[in-house]
């Protein structure tokens, strides 16, 4: 397994500008032929590295409503279905989970009923207390500057390193941190499909 190099790097860089870049395009930035970054670029979707390309979209232009952030403060035993509710309603944009167990969400809503849309959102929930701030501006920027990336071992999270192991494994391709980790996921995997 090969660690990121700088032209990995850049070639993220690049898409993370703009995802429809030509590979030539990239290529002639970066030093490589058009087939050359193709083939960058499958593996580090193959290594997860590369979840999926998408768009960025106005929503200002598509969707009334103010902008509003909320901070739900530690919805305790309820956190799962109210953090499902607001996965799934179309005015939040953003979710976010903080390490002290808050959830965050972005999203438009109308002025007058903001309160009865977060109060939706958390119908059936042990009193939660919420915050709800104006946002006067969003500006999103993708970049990996500064950035440091390194693979997690599927079997005890650990980093990655120019020594860890690769393997695709029921279809799927997963990374190891050494030998042992690969052989108990192995192990554990062919337990479960033959079903013991």
């Amino acid at each position: 397994m090969r660690d990121l190099d700088e032209t990995d790097m850049e070639i993220l860089s690049q898409l993370a500008e703009n995802a429809r870049r030509p590979f030539s395009a990239i290529g002639e930035e970066v030093g490589l032929s058009g087939p050359a970054v193709s083939d960058r670029v499958t593996r580090l979707q193959e290594t997860g590295v590369i979840n999926h390309f998408t768009i960025d979209v106005d929503r200002t232009k598509l969707r009334a409503g103010v902008p509003v952030l909320v901070q739900l403060d530690n919805p305790s035993e309820s956190f799962d279905a109210v953090r499902e509710r607001v996965r799934n309603d179309d005015a939040v944009e953003h979710m976010f989970i903080t390490s002290e167990g808050d959830l965050w969400f972005y999203g438009r809503a109308e002025a007058q009923n903001v309160r009865v849309w977060v109060n939706t959102l958390l119908d059936g929930a042990d009193s939660v207390d919420y915050t709800v701030t104006l946002v006067d501006e969003v500006e999103w920027t993708p970049s990996i500057d500064g950035v440091e990336f390194a693979l997690t071992c599927a079997e005890c999270s650990n980093t990655v390193d120019s020594e860890g192991e690769t393997s695709r494994i029921g279809g799927e391709l997963y990374h190891f941190c050494c030998p042992s980790c690969q052989s108990r996921f192995k192990d554990r995997h062919q337990r479960l499909e033959e079903g013991v």
